[in-house]
């Protein structure tokens, strides 16, 4: 199972994303916990996207999913400038206690597998990330 979806640079773009990536995978039969897992990390992106990216000259971005074998994969694409060199690299910022931002790159990497980040030359910033699922005992078919 593979899908592609361009959406707005708009904040009401996040909760959507989120059901439509949390909804493919419970009909697949993932189980629910790592589904609302995988929605969390994809809100926590495209919030980034949705707030980052406003320099960018494209107004909507693209998400990238799928779930192969017992993997969910999930690219996330602007047209925004880029994440800093220095997040590249893997220097993290650390958001203190009070903090109201700094921390979507956190929650992605704790509720995740794989976390990577890169820049695209003509794209923006790209996200990705995979985590390993989990199938419900009643679920009717495992995507392979």
């Amino acid at each position: 199972m593979r899908w592609t979806v361009h959406l707005p640079r708009e904040s009401a773009s996040v909760p959507m994303a989120r059901r439509l990536l949390v909804g493919a995978m419970e009909t697949a039969g993932v189980d629910r916990e790592i589904a609302m897992e995988i929605g969390l990390a994809l809100s926590e992106a495209c919030a980034n996207v949705v707030e980052h990216a406003r320099s960018g000259s494209r107004a909507e971005y693209q998400i990238r999913a799928g779930i192969t074998g017992n993997c969910c994969r999930v690219e996330i694409i602007d047209g925004g400038p880029g994440f800093p060199s220095d997040r590249l690299h893997g220097i993290t910022h650390v958001a203190g206690p009070a903090a109201e931002n700094g921390r979507g790159l956190m929650l992605i990497r704790a509720m995740t597998d794989h976390v990577q980040l890169s820049n695209h030359p003509r794209r923006g910033a790209v996200l990705r990330f995979e985590k390993t699922l989990r199938w419900r005992k009643d679920a009717l078919v495992q995507v392979s």
